[in-house]
């Protein structure tokens, strides 16, 4: 019987991905306005984690670095801008402080999405490592123009996403 070869994806080095190669990362650009939070944090995750190419591995870094403009024009459905609470714990007794969803984007709009990121990724050393390949800006403009970011590419994202913003009532 013919048994056919997979490909697995090596860690090279201390990157844990192919720095130079057909494997290398690759550097994409989205823009989040007017996307609603949870769908647009769908399509960043599956791309940071690498899950959008034939050679992914589960061990091995394989996803792609993203950069996310405009997350301060993000926009959750319903009442979540009142409703959606984020808990932050400083280990001491009583040290809970909550904010809400409008709280949080007045102080730290970025910190929304990658949160959302986050919490779709495993929680190990390699997806803590695979996060820093996320960049968010809460304006319009990077300075990662030398990497030369492309697009996202329609086959790794939602229709929904791409294709017709949220309409505001």
């Amino acid at each position: 019987m013919l048994h056919q070869k997979s490909y697995q994806a090596k860690q090279c080095g201390p990157h844990f991905f192919e720095p130079k190669g057909p494997n290398a990362p690759k550097w994409y650009v989205v823009d989040a306005k007017d996307q609603v939070v949870g769908r647009i944090a769908t399509v960043i995750a599956k791309v940071v984690i690498g899950k959008h190419k034939p050679t992914f591995t589960k061990h091995a870094d394989a996803g792609d670095f993203i950069i996310v403009l405009n997350a301060d024009k993000v926009v959750f459905t319903r009442n979540k801008w009142d409703d959606k609470l984020y808990r932050d714990h400083s280990d001491y007794v009583g040290g809970l402080k909550t904010k809400t969803a409008k709280e949080m984007l007045q102080r730290h709009p970025e910190e929304i999405l990658r949160r959302a990121v986050w919490g779709m990724t495993n929680k190990s050393s390699l997806a803590r490592h695979q996060m820093k390949k996320l960049k968010i800006f809460a304006g319009a403009e990077h300075p990662h123009a030398a990497q030369n970011p492309q697009p996202l590419p329609t086959g790794a994202t939602r229709h929904s996403v791409v294709s017709r913003p949220l309409k505001q009532a």
